[in-house]
């Protein structure tokens, strides 16, 4: 099949490569299983030969092919090269998962500049450069969708971890302008706004109301990527919760917990 070739109609095919950025994050792997059948999965991440346990569950979820190569976020001169690299072996991108990211430290964030630089930089920096490439590529084929991960901390930014929060605004406002772009060239972007999600990332932190398991978030995700949805508020209640949190008095907000 060429670059060319298909154009797309919003929602994922049931044949196209499914790119995993992150390929260890607890969604990200929800998202690749509910996918699975019949495609080729590649999973890009940092030490990826370490990834047997993860391509096998995916086999067993009915993945023809898994791919694990080698992935650094951070690295930013690398992303295009990779991006290339995997549809030379294997295909036209049918569908992106942005799926990496830290949330870093709030408090010794405050006081060692090194480490929030380091928090925006794979959370925001990463994100656009990774996105950039990825837009282009799919403008060339023609088709594609691109999943990227907000968070309501970026939807107005909590004193709590205005770190990571600020980081998800940046990345909220790049993807929802890049969405725009997108519009009309046969790609697409799926813009999550989840709430807390209890998982690996978020392990010894007591959940904050209203919070979801990675395999919520992926079953929303799939759902947004089968009815060609531009945005994904998880749970849905969030929606209109932040609403009515964008009007709260400032002297009320900064006293608000994460």
């Amino acid at each position: 099949m060429s670059l060319g070739s298909k154009k797309n109609s919003g929602k994922p095919g049931d044949d196209g490569v499914v790119l995993l950025l992150g390929g260890r994050s607890e969604i990200g792997l929800e998202i690749a299983t509910r996918l699975a059948p019949g495609r080729t999965i590649v999973l890009a991440a940092r030490r990826s030969t370490e990834l047997a346990a993860e391509r096998q569950a995916l086999l067993d979820a009915g993945a023809s092919v898994v791919d694990c190569v080698e992935f650094d976020a951070d690295d930013l001169d690398s992303h295009e090269k990779l991006l290339r690299s995997v549809v030379d072996t294997h295909g036209p991108l049918s569908v992106a998962v942005l799926a990496f990211g830290i949330l870093g430290d709030q408090a010794r964030a405050e006081r060692d500049a090194r480490h929030a630089v380091a928090v925006v930089h794979t959370d925001y920096v990463a994100q656009v450069g990774l996105l950039t490439h990825l837009a282009t590529l799919l403008r060339e084929q023609r088709s594609g969708r691109i999943v990227v991960f907000s968070s309501v901390a970026g939807v107005r930014v909590r004193r709590a971890n205005y770190v990571y929060g600020s980081a998800k605004a940046g990345l909220d406002g790049f993807a929802s302008g890049l969405g725009d772009a997108l519009h009309g060239s046969g790609v697409s972007l799926l813009l999550v706004r989840s709430g807390f999600v209890i998982g690996r990332m978020t392990e010894g932190m007591s959940p904050a109301p209203m919070s979801s398991t990675p395999v919520q978030v992926a079953d929303a995700v799939v759902r947004g990527l089968h009815r060609g949805a531009s945005r994904v508020w998880v749970p849905g209640r969030l929606r209109p919760v932040f609403f009515v949190m964008r009007l709260l008095p400032q002297a009320v907000w900064r006293r608000m917990p994460r």
